[in-house]
């Protein structure tokens, strides 16, 4: 017999066994084929609404029409709307305002310096709980660990007082620096690091090797899907920020009245609630641009993702 291979009985049942495998898997890809549907079809139907013409819209929801599906009805004019730096008055008077692409750069902006603090302190912090002795070591993980039972709402006054006395109201650094630290990527790369042998930090000590070249060079190799983790978690959670960046920099820059300090997030929000009020297809327009670039970035890698978790869970 093969290895692996399931011993049976007699004919009836081997075949039973398959009988029930089949319907099994029928029942299982069945299911998740109309979970995945229900997930999907929000997003399509506003893929597709983004490319609608106003009216056209407005008459389907109206009369529940699916006549606005076909391609003669597309247009590109919702993305030149949110992305044009004029648009029109109620008095037909072309007036300036923030382009969507500047959202869009502050964003970037924020997400890739925000994300690049945070490592650095994950990773030296994780490397110190997980290596080095020093007194006190398990004492303070406990008191870091026990912050996150403190809902992040409850920081907000206090993160906010500290702004406004370090004189960060309206400036990158408002929106940088507050989500610098984690105690919860500290922790999660905490143990991945645990897990590499104390064997070789000894053997790097012994060569010479000092702390900083150990991490560099041995550590960091090693738990490097759980970093690709944080830092695709740190870009997503930096992007679909709406409460902070809505609270400090909600305007104007602090030093150039001429610069528009909003993210994506509350820019769109904006948008929503002056210029495109009224404007559904532009409004939906305006959400695929957010969402996009988030859902293409988690597809290509997402396997970075799940690789982190699966070392995480394994000791060794």
């Amino acid at each position: 017999m093969a290895t692996g291979e399931l011993y049976f009985a007699d004919e009836k049942a081997r075949r039973n066994y398959k009988i029930k495998t089949v319907v099994v898997n029928i029942l299982l890809y069945g299911f998740l084929t109309i979970f995945a549907l229900f997930m999907l079809v929000p997003f399509i139907f506003m893929l597709v609404g983004s490319f609608i013409d106003t009216l056209a819209f407005n008459q389907f929801t109206a009369t529940g029409d699916f006549a606005f599906l076909a391609f003669d009805n597309w247009t590109v004019n919702n993305y030149v709307k949110i992305f044009a730096a004029t648009t029109t008055n109620s008095m037909g008077v072309e007036v300036e305002r923030t382009s969507f692409a500047q959202y869009f750069l502050n964003t970037f902006v924020v997400a890739v310096g925000s994300t690049l603090v945070t490592v650095i302190t994950s990773v030296l912090s994780a490397f110190a709980f997980a290596r080095l002795e020093f007194k006190g070591k398990n004492l303070l993980f406990t008191l870091l660990l026990s912050t996150m039972m403190i809902p992040g709402e409850m920081m907000v006054i206090t993160n906010y007082q500290t702004t406004i006395a370090f004189g960060w109201e309206s400036t990158f650094a408002a929106l940088i620096f507050v989500h610098g630290v984690s105690i919860f990527y500290i922790y999660y790369l905490r143990q991945t690091f645990q897990q590499i042998p104390n064997e070789l930090y000894l053997a790097a000590k012994v060569d010479g090797v000092g702390d900083i070249g150990y991490l560099w060079k041995v550590m960091l190799p090693i738990g490097m899907p759980t970093v690709m983790t944080i830092v695709i978690l740190s870009l997503m959670g930096a992007w679909n920020s709406y409460v902070w960046p809505q609270l400090v920099a909600n305007g104007m820059y602090r030093y150039d009245s001429d610069y528009d300090m909003r993210l994506v997030s509350n820019g769109l929000m904006a948008l929503f609630q002056g210029d495109f009020g009224n404007d559904n297809t532009a409004m939906i327009a305006g959400s695929t641009v957010v969402t996009a670039p988030l859902f293409i970035f988690f597809l290509i890698f997402r396997k970075y993702i799940m690789r982190g978790v699966s070392r995480s869970g394994i000791k060794g």
